[in-house]
């Protein structure tokens, strides 16, 4: 497994980034509170690569490293979860609820996928070829808003890619404790097409899902990929309740702690050069003033 420069350089952005988040927290920096995709920063990067400008992508409260895969935008997004001038909403929305064109996000679980079906139902309407996009963890496959988009997803043959993040834990309960059934099987009873990815080699993930982003599209119908994937962090700042055995096997299976033995120059090289821009943002951002809003 070899990636890209590029590819490389995201995730690493990515994960410093949310690694500072969780320090400003405790630092007092921050308001309210943040969700953050340690260990999925892959996901993130691996779906990035298969849209196009027209598609619009539908997050969670765990979004950052979704937004950051499609925007190069640490900037905005960290003045915008600080509340300091220059955020991408004003300073208002804080860290679960952003939007910019293609892109917006909902702390409210089960929220997005009716949202993202309206739009998935807008672009078979006037813009052929559009997808709608959303992530959505394992855990909100209990909210029955999810059916019932599915439902529809399914009868009208909407341009929709469903994407879960399948961590193993929604919250605090593990998957076997509140799933019965396997997403898999839900998205069957629907007639929804189902592709698994359990691995985090980027070029073999977008082989694997390319073709199924092309029928999306053109046919269109509505696909769900469930991503088998692993959260490093806490569910919100420092409020882990895992076992520490559990947690210290999440960081074995981590991408990142696999691919610096794998390949340790590339990857402390361009790992130095993540801390240093993320240090230089946080700098920054931390001497603007605070954002000012009005309603217009």
């Amino acid at each position: 497994m070899m990636w890209t420069d590029d590819d490389l350089r995201t995730l690493l952005v990515i994960r410093h980034f949310e690694r500072r988040l969780l320090e400003l927290f405790d630092e007092g920096e921050l308001g309210g509170t943040t969700h953050t995709c340690l260990g999925q920063e892959y996901v993130a990067v691996a779906v990035a690569a298969l849209l196009e400008p027209g598609d619009v992508v539908v997050s969670n409260h765990r979004g950052h490293g979704h937004y950051l895969a499609r925007y190069d935008d640490p900037e905005g997004l960290l003045a915008e979860i600080m509340g300091r001038s220059g955020g991408l909403c004003g300073g208002v929305g804080g860290s679960q609820h952003l939007h910019r064109d293609g892109f917006l996000t909902s702390g409210v679980q089960g929220q997005t996928l009716p949202i993202a079906a309206g739009i998935a139902l807008q672009h078979k309407r006037t813009d052929a070829g559009a997808l709608a996009v959303v992530f959505m963890g394992d855990g909100t496959w209990g909210e029955g808003a999810v059916y019932e988009a599915l439902n529809m997803a399914a009868l009208w043959r909407l341009p929709l890619v469903v994407v879960v993040e399948h961590n193993g834990i929604a919250q605090s309960t593990p998957t076997a404790a509140h799933m019965a059934g396997s997403i898999a099987q839900r998205s069957a009873a629907f007639g929804i097409a189902h592709l698994l990815v359990t691995g985090h080699d980027l070029a073999q993930i977008r082989d694997r899902l390319r073709g199924g982003f092309e029928r999306a599209r053109r046919e269109p119908a509505p696909l769900v990929v469930e991503f088998r994937t692993n959260r490093l962090g806490p569910h919100s700042k420092g409020d882990d309740a895992r076992p520490a055995e559990a947690v210290a096997a999440a960081r074995e299976r981590d991408w990142g702690a696999a691919y610096a033995r794998e390949h340790p120059e590339q990857f402390e090289r361009l790992d130095r050069a993540a801390r240093e821009r993320i240090d230089a943002v946080v700098a920054d951002v931390r001497g603007r003033p605070p954002a000012t809003w009005g309603a217009r």
